[in-house]
Order: structure tokens, then sequence, then C-alpha cells
């Protein structure tokens, strides 16, 4: 019987996967500090864009300090991503928009700006992680 206690115990451990890196995403530049920012990692073609966040591989929160964000995604696979983040200041895990475009701030990975003739898509947004690498997301207020 210890032996089945021991072997449940260690199985909830968390080790490093072998093969695997950490990707750290950082926003500067947001407008306030208000409400949280939220970044969405997408791992697969066609997944962005996602405006109700349904199609994500993971994703995660962070306080804002001083205008900056930033998180780490621990124990990714070798593969391609792409990152969606959102300056979600009324904390209510979606994009609010005022007629068509957004009310808050939004970011993607490889995108400066974002428009009727740039919009995201994951084969733009897309890049190869093989590192343990960091990718800084301009957020855009529209």
């Amino acid at each position: 019987m210890v032996f089945g206690i021991v072997m449940l115990m260690t199985s909830f451990r968390t080790f490093p996967l072998e093969n695997s890196y950490t990707l750290t995403i950082k926003v500067d530049g947001l407008r306030n500090s208000e409400g949280v920012v939220q970044f969405a990692l997408y791992n697969r073609d066609g997944a962005i864009p996602d405006e109700n966040f349904k199609e994500y591989y993971k994703m995660a929160t962070s306080d804002i300090n001083g205008g900056s964000a930033a998180f780490t995604f621990f124990n990714l696979p070798l593969g391609k991503y792409a990152v969606n983040v959102l300056h979600d200041e009324n904390e209510n895990g979606k994009i609010d928009k005022g007629l068509i475009l957004p009310k808050e701030g939004i970011g993607f990975s490889n995108y400066e700006t974002i428009n009727l003739m740039n919009r995201p898509k994951f084969s733009k947004a897309s890049f190869q992680l093989s590192k343990n690498s960091t990718q800084r997301v301009k957020i855009i207020y529209l």
C-alpha cells in the first residue's frame, strides 16, 4: 500500500520536460495600470484571429507594473507559436469593442500595426520556438 501512495504522490510533481523551452512575453507602453494583461498562446494554423479566446493553447494573466507586464510559459515543446495579448482594463476576459474596433489595447507577435489591410493571422504572427526565448509584443490602441 505504501508503494501505491508514493507512486501517486510523485505523479503530481512537475519536472521540466526533455526538449522543452520557456517563452517569456513582454509588453510595454500600456496606457494605464487598470486591469490585467492577458496572454494567449497559440500553436496551430487557423487559430488566429480568436476574438472569443476559444482556440488558444495556453492562457495566463499578469498584473501591470509601471506600464509594463510580462509572463513566462514553461515546458513548451519545440514548435511554431503565436501570441495574442490583451490589455483587459475591465478584467472581463474578452475584447471589448466600440462599433467595430477594440476599445482596449491588443497586440500580436510580429505585428506593429493592425488594420483592415493587416488583420492578424497565425501565419504572420507565428515564430519557431527551439530555445528559451523572449518575445516583445506591441500593444496597439485603436
